[in-house]
């Protein structure tokens, strides 16, 4: 059986059915819709497959339009809008039995050296080296992985590591701020290629985003009281990295109101270097009382639920 970094790069190795037209796998999962890291991260896949290599992405956004079957192939359908002398802009709609449940706008640049150079430094945080991963620390306060976890947890293709310990009680969760970091690498290699890496920071970068929003109000593992889906999501890519190598995610939400929290974020590597910046809006509602609850967080950014 195949390690799930290796499945990973799998599900982002598209099929080409037509010129301009790929069409990616979607495992048949537990999960009620497609992860939307998935989408994202296989959109770009599409869109650099039309794109000279020398020309890396640097930067996307993208829209969650309506929510993805497990089990159920995607085609991907990229627009060539424009290849400039520097810049290459790409348009990639998602569609999946018919209807368009992604679209997605990519922008490629030549690299150029710049006359300005600087950048805000990371948080001092300890080494990941030093922290628990967090299906440890759950089974620490659990006792043991709830089997739906556990499931998640083999077939999750990042390591994923809380900088501060998970809250778990309202006296933890009282006056918290608004923020999340966690550090995360792929669990196995994922070859040389740079789409590789970039589409697959691309799917790590909608797994935690939002946990920003929902830290002052409940905990980020446990029974959820609310449904949450991503609406859109924003990256900029400043410097080359390697996705299986350590990188910070650091996540904070500046306002949520009216059904909606924003979250922001910055990516950094061992050596403090601001390698990816994201932006994405969440929507929040919470579940009925006489609906029962998942027992397990899912991801965050799902496609969006019908309104």
């Amino acid at each position: 059986m195949t390690n799930p970094a290796e499945r990973l790069v799998d599900l982002l190795d598209l099929e080409q059915i037509e010129v301009n037209i790929f069409r990616g796998a979607s495992p048949q999962e537990s999960l009620q819709r497609v992860f939307g890291g998935q989408v994202a991260g296989q959109a770009l896949v599409a869109a650099g497959r039309t794109v000279e290599s020398d020309r890396p992405v640097h930067s996307l956004h993208s829209y969650f339009l309506r929510p993805g079957s497990p089990g159920v192939p995607i085609v991907y359908q990229v627009e060539r809008v424009r290849d400039g002398r520097s810049f290459t802009t790409r348009r990639v709609t998602a569609v999946q039995q018919g209807k368009t449940i992604f679209n997605l706008t990519a922008s490629f640049h030549h690299p150029e050296e710049g006359s300005i150079e600087h950048q805000l430094p990371p948080h001092h945080v300890p080494h990941p080296d030093t922290l628990p991963k967090v299906a440890d620390e759950i089974r620490e306060h659990l006792g043991a992985l709830p089997e739906a976890l556990e499931r998640m947890a083999r077939r999750q293709p990042f390591d994923i590591r809380y900088v501060n310990r998970l809250r778990w009680t309202p006296e933890e969760l009282k006056g918290a701020d608004p923020r999340s970091a966690v550090w995360m690498r792929a669990v196995g290699p994922l070859g040389d290629d740079p789409l590789v890496h970039t589409c697959a920071l691309t799917y790590a970068s909608d797994m935690t985003l939002l946990d920003a929003v929902r830290i002052p109000v409940e905990p980020l593992w446990g029974m959820r009281g609310f449904d949450m889906a991503s609406l859109d999501h924003a990256m900029w890519f400043h410097r080359p990295f390697r996705a299986d190598e350590w990188f910070l995610y650091d996540q904070e939400s500046p306002i949520a109101h009216g059904g909606r929290g924003l979250a922001r974020g910055r990516i950094y590597d061992l050596e403090g270097r601001l390698l990816v910046s994201v932006v994405q809006e969440g929507l929040f509602r919470p579940y009925p009382a006489q609906q029962p609850r998942p027992e397990q967080p899912g991801r965050p950014s799902d496609p969006a639920p019908k309104n």
